[in-house]
């Protein structure tokens, strides 16, 4: 009971980081803070604090790194951090917290989308199970469709509360609202970046199992391809200066946001599976929706809550369905298992001269019988 009380309240605090991320990004990027800028920071930070575990915890155990693994992981680098981190802050600064965090919940459903013609996933419609993850992912894209093509009326308004650095950025959430349409577009193919970078590390985990080497191999050739990009977009050398928000914006962003959340997700994955890390994917858009309302006072409109709601009940429908597959795979798999040792049992049966029986000699006695 400890155990399950002490991965629940982990799980919480990942989705606490998060949104702490995804406040205080576009707090900074709202004061000026450009996101490509923000963007090449974040990995570079990451690295810093990465590293020193692959060093310590993977000196001994690291397999050998091929020139196929290393591409693979330049792979994963530029779709998981360099594409899907600027795409994701230039979407952040076009859109409010709100609506990134429900558009994040669009990200096992694209993996499935991507997975099912690679053949790493099933479709089984024929299935309750397969049903209910296509169901869920038609369900999980209208839902991010409406929160970005339907604005409505306000549902619930500011709140009186006043963070006086928050209004001193000379910027209103709410204005996010004027581009409602390159905001969530943008965040939509951040996503589907994401679930290409899970395809991707899904094969590099199997093929290279040293996932902190990994992982810094990443931020490192993230860092370099970040740096490059936001030069080039961003030459004016003042533009990177970083004042005390900002220092705690990257340092927070890469420390935080990327180290420490990676291993607390990682253990709680070890421990309870991925489905059920998954799950707490909808927490995110709970906590990121009050902060934003509390902190920097966003307006919550009708497509917003209704788009979100949708989102969710898509998500938690194609999680039912994966849990059912599962469970019939595990089912079935002990099932083999048990006939396996069946056999294997009635081979090693004396027969009356003491000798163990021949599988032949089972089959024609049990016909005799």
């Amino acid at each position: 009971m400890g155990n399950e009380l002490l991965v629940f309240v982990v799980m919480v605090i990942v989705q606490l980081a998060f949104a702490g991320m995804i406040i205080i990004s576009k707090l900074v990027m709202d004061g000026g803070m450009n996101a490509f800028v923000q963007s090449a920071y974040r990995p570079i930070f990451a690295t810093i604090s990465i590293a020193p575990f692959a060093f310590f915890l993977e000196r001994k155990t690291r397999p050998k790194l091929t020139r196929s693994i290393l591409f693979h992981i330049f792979l994963c680098s530029i779709f998981g951090i360099t594409a899907n981190q600027s795409i994701y802050f230039i979407g952040l600064k076009n859109s409010t917290p709100t609506i990134v965090s429900a558009i994040d919940n669009l990200i096992p459903a694209f993996t499935f989308i991507i997975a099912v013609p690679l053949g790493v996933e099933k479709m089984g419609l024929r299935s309750i199970a397969g049903q209910a993850k296509f169901w869920g992912t038609i369900i999980c894209v209208g839902g991010a469709m409406l929160l970005s093509l339907y604005h409505g009326k306000v549902v619930i308004g500011q709140l009186g509360f006043h963070w006086k650095y928050a209004e001193n950025t000379g910027e209103d959430v709410n204005s996010a609202h004027s581009n409602f349409l390159l905001g969530p577009f943008l965040l939509i193919v951040s996503s589907l970046t994401y679930a290409i970078w899970l395809i991707i590390q899904g094969r590099v985990s199997e093929r290279y199992a040293a996932p902190y080497t990994c992982i810094t191999l990443m931020c490192l050739m993230a860092s370099v391809e970040s740096v490059i990009i936001g030069i080039c977009v961003v030459p004016k050398l003042s533009e990177w200066a970083l004042n005390p928000i900002r220092v705690i914006s990257v340092v927070y962003n890469g420390v935080v946001a990327t180290s420490f959340t990676y291993f607390l997700s990682s253990w709680c994955i070890e421990k309870k599976g991925p489905l059920y890390v998954s799950m707490f994917n909808p927490l995110l858009l709970v906590i990121s929706a009050f902060l934003s309302w509390t902190l920097l006072r966003e307006k919550l409109y009708l497509g917003v809550v209704v788009g979100s709601i949708i989102v969710v009940a898509g998500l938690y429908g194609f999680l039912l369905g994966k849990k059912m597959e599962t469970s019939a795979e595990d089912t079935e798999l002990n099932k083999e298992k048990l006939q396996s040792t069946k056999v294997d049992l009635e081979l090693q049966l004396p027969n009356s001269n003491g000798h163990p029986l021949e599988s032949k000699q089972i089959s024609s006695e049990a016909k005799a019988s």
